[in-house]
């Protein structure tokens, strides 16, 4: 078969480059065709991209007004740097205080004697035992550390509350002891035993004329009034006096600071600001894809996309909804506070004096227009919160037990107390936490009222209760007992007994062991069996619409306790919204599928193309050739013809 190169030997016309022409030909108008598909659907899906990323862009804003606090956050302001102040967004309403500052909390420090060397001067042999707080540590000193700079080592090395330095005073060297922590409850006591010089490190005579050790800074707990009403603590942190308020003592006050509890309007508006913006942005850029110039005839890249049209639509849908649940409420719709829509632009006009007014006067319905939110017609019931899962709607709640307390209950405790040694000592855990060890100090003829006021200040002082965040609350019940109850509700909630002095069992009553443990809440909730953790009654998911809803049972009686309306306010329908629009099967992605479809049919129709005129190029040649052939052939019986003729001619002549 004779190939491209060798054609046009025998016509000198039907040659490769005929070929090539014939074949551009009938490539020329599908590619171009082709070109002018692929570059639209480029264009399209660019332009898509946009926009998607836009509707992607109203989530974040929308998801932050979903929070119910997003709307009711607060912030604490003070007239004076004295006094600081933070709040707890759960728990705190706003208010106004007036707070002095009579005394800041300090450190107790103690200060040594004087030694002539730091590394070889022997400072005695035995034990030191340091009791801070609840932390109690025992030093050795013998003849690897008996020097200044070795007691400071142990101390730093033992980890109990305490740290030491020594200092070059000039005239000789001094070790200062200091409290890792402020207040009279944190106070060093050591108590010494060995040889003499050991025996000066005592703290029994501590501030008595010519004692080797002085106290150069006193533990102090902090004095604050708020409000008039005297509040002691043994750090500068004042918390749990005003609900979701902590005070922070900076130093004396000469006069009374002013501390105001007020809701971030502030923050609110520029929240919803930003959520207004987002949807401005996703607009602007709608704008552009869509527009028709009517003078032109011309549209823009997605004029007429049913895919952008809807998304818009369903939008602006969630947008202007009367949120259900509020259709009797002074805030119903973004309407109402301020949000419209500008018809010309299509755009979102924000008015942020009507949306502060409305936030000042209606917060509750304000943020349970944008954020979920639950009500009840109990108000001993209080909602907690919903999930994705959690859908609108009305809700029975029905309790069956209420949940309790952790408790424990002494025996009748003396009616006339000796506190001493041997019965004024015992330790307590709370919810399973650490040991707390208590001492109630001694005294004679005390009542059971008197001993009760001890436990309730050794409480309230105790850092490792502080610490912890647990709380009791102690009694006399009617037999005369002491009764210690946790604050805490369910499950976890208990009161142990860990350690007592020899007698204290027979003057106190209490003894080594575990209260009764608390239980959960039992109830359902729109019929169906709930979990109870503490007070909170849940749905886990796959129990149909109230899936994923949370109520508190804060008191009341078993048996109907009304119902809850949960509602989904205008955040959280965005988000799921643009969750949808953009998910798998969602309009904008599956638009962007069919686009993205669009490049690869028109990928596919250039292979079959290049195919198609591959296969012309071959047919062609192989015509070609054939022609060339006969052509060929012809020139040949041409060319013995005309040979032939011409030596005929000769003859023809004579």
């Amino acid at each position: 078969m004779a190939t491209i190169s060798a054609l046009g030997i025998g016509s000198g016309i039907l040659n490769s480059d005929l070929v090539d022409q014939l074949a551009e030909a009938e490539r020329k108008p599908t590619e171009l065709r082709l070109d002018r598909r692929e570059v639209e659907a480029e264009a399209k899906l660019s332009a898509l991209g946009k926009i998607q990323s836009a509707v992607t862009e109203l989530r974040l804003p929308a998801r932050q007004l979903s929070d119910p606090d997003a709307l009711r956050r607060f912030e604490g302001t003070s007239s004076n740097p004295a006094v600081g102040v933070s709040v707890d967004n759960d728990n705190v309403s706003r208010g106004s205080f007036s707070v002095n500052v009579d005394q800041v909390a300090e450190a107790q420090a103690l200060a040594t004697g004087s030694f002539q060397d730091r590394d070889s001067t022997a400072v005695g042999t035995g034990t030191l035992t340091f009791q801070v707080g609840e932390e109690s540590k025992t030093i050795t000193l013998d003849d690897s550390n008996n020097t200044l700079s070795g007691l400071a080592a142990a101390i730093n090395e033992g980890n109990f509350g305490v740290s030491a330095s020594v200092l070059d005073t000039g005239n000789g060297f001094r070790m200062v002891m200091s409290s890792n922590e402020t207040g009279v409850a944190n106070e060093i006591r050591i108590t010494a035993e060995g040889d003499a010089d050991l025996q000066r490190f005592g703290t029994e005579n501590l501030g008595e004329q010519g004692s080797f050790l002085t106290e150069s800074t006193a533990a102090k707990d902090a004095l604050v009034r708020i409000n008039g009403i005297d509040v002691v603590r043994s750090s500068n942190t004042i918390d749990g006096v005003i609900d979701g308020v902590t005070f922070t003592a900076n130093e004396v006050t000469t006069s009374a600071a002013r501390v105001d509890i007020t809701q971030d309007v502030a923050g609110a508006t520029e929240r919803v600001q930003n959520l207004v913006d987002a949807f401005n942005a996703l607009q602007d850029l709608v704008n552009e894809f869509t527009a028709f110039d009517a003078e032109k005839g011309e549209g823009s890249l997605l004029t007429g996309d049913s895919a952008v049209r809807n998304t818009m639509t369903q939008i602006r849908r969630d947008l202007g909804q009367v949120v259900p649940g509020l259709e009797n409420s002074a805030v119903r719709s973004l309407a109402d506070v301020g949000i419209s829509t500008n018809f010309e632009t299509g755009k979102l006009d924000f008015s942020v004096s009507r949306f502060q007014e409305q936030l000042k006067n209606h917060p509750d319905d304000v943020a349970a227009l944008f954020s979920n939110q639950g009500r009840t017609s109990d108000n001993q019931v209080e909602f907690v919160r919903g999930t994705v899962n959690t859908k609108p709607g009305e809700f029975d709640i029905n309790v069956e037990s209420m949940a309790t307390r952790g408790t424990f209950t002494g025996d009748p405790a003396q009616a006339n107390i000796d506190l001493n040694e041997s019965n004024n000592t015992f330790s307590l855990s709370l919810n399973g936490g650490n040991n707390a060890e208590l001492n109630l100090g001694v005294g004679e003829g005390l009542s059971r009222e008197d001993v009760l006021e001890r436990i309730r200040e050794q409480i309230a002082e105790n850092p490792v209760i502080q610490a912890s965040g647990n709380r009791v609350t102690v009694n006399l019940d009617a037999n005369g007992g002491f009764e210690f109850t946790s604050r805490k509700f369910g499950s976890e909630s208990s009161v142990a007994i860990t350690k007592v002095g020899d007698n204290t069992a027979d003057v106190l009553g209490l003894s080594k062991g575990q209260g009764e443990v608390g239980k959960d809440v039992v109830g359902t909730i729109d019929g169906k069996t709930a979990q109870g953790d503490g007070q909170v009654l849940f749905l886990g998911s796959g129990n149909g619409d109230a899936s994923g809803i949370q109520v508190r049972i804060t008191g009341g009686e078993t048996g109907d306790r009304g119902t809850v309306r949960y509602l989904e306010g205008v955040g959280n329908s965005v988000v799921q919204r643009v969750n949808n629009l953009q998910g798998e099967g969602g309009t904008l992605s599956s638009r962007s599928d069919s686009l993205r479809n669009d490049m690869a049919r028109v990928e596919q129709s250039r292979q079959d193309l290049e195919t198609r005129i591959n296969a012309l190029r071959e047919r062609l040649s192989r015509q070609f050739a054939a022609a060339d052939s006969i052509i060929s052939r012809l020139n040949n019986t041409g060319d013995f013809l005309s040979q032939q003729l011409e030596a005929l001619a000769p003859n023809r002549k004579k």
